[in-house]
């Protein structure tokens, strides 16, 4: 495979959703249907946000949150299946760590269902006592009324 017109772009405003969308769909069971307005808040509440090009075809796509200094996670790690085994994927979250968003952050966090081996690879360690979940009550049930934080004003 030619790599030489591959490229990796920080730039989250350079991203074109429709071909992310389609990526999702084709590589990763846990985003299938994603919709784009769904996208755009994840990709706007992110950062850093990398992404892969062949010339203007995307091929591969990450993100992280944080807080910039004691914790930070990885979402979303995809690699266009005719670009995997050379490199790209390693490659991409050496990105997403390196950045200097998440090059200070004490731990980082990613979840994954069957890569573990490819994380481990590149420094990630399995921790089973760290991760709990709850789902979004409000998502659940629409008609359940949770309180809200009023903000005082100092």
């Amino acid at each position: 495979m030619d790599c030489s017109q591959i490229c990796f772009c920080a730039q989250k405003t350079k991203l074109d959703l429709l071909q992310l969308q389609e990526l999702f769909n084709l590589t990763a069971f846990w985003a299938k249907e994603r919709n784009l307005e769904d996208l755009e808040m994840a990709i706007n509440n992110s950062d850093p946000v990398i992404s892969v090009w062949d010339r203007t075809k995307l091929i591969g796509f990450a993100r992280a949150t944080s807080d910039g200094i004691y914790r930070a996670t990885v979402w979303d790690v995809v690699i266009h299946p005719d670009y995997r085994g050379c490199g790209l994927g390693t490659k991409l979250v050496e990105s997403v760590l390196t950045h200097p968003r998440l090059r200070q952050v004490e731990r980082v966090y990613l979840m994954t269902t069957y890569q573990q081996q490819f994380y481990e690879k590149i420094g990630f360690s399995c921790h089973q006592s760290t991760t709990m979940v709850i789902e979004n009550q409000a998502k659940l049930n629409p008609e359940l009324k949770l309180s809200r934080v009023d903000t005082v004003d100092a």
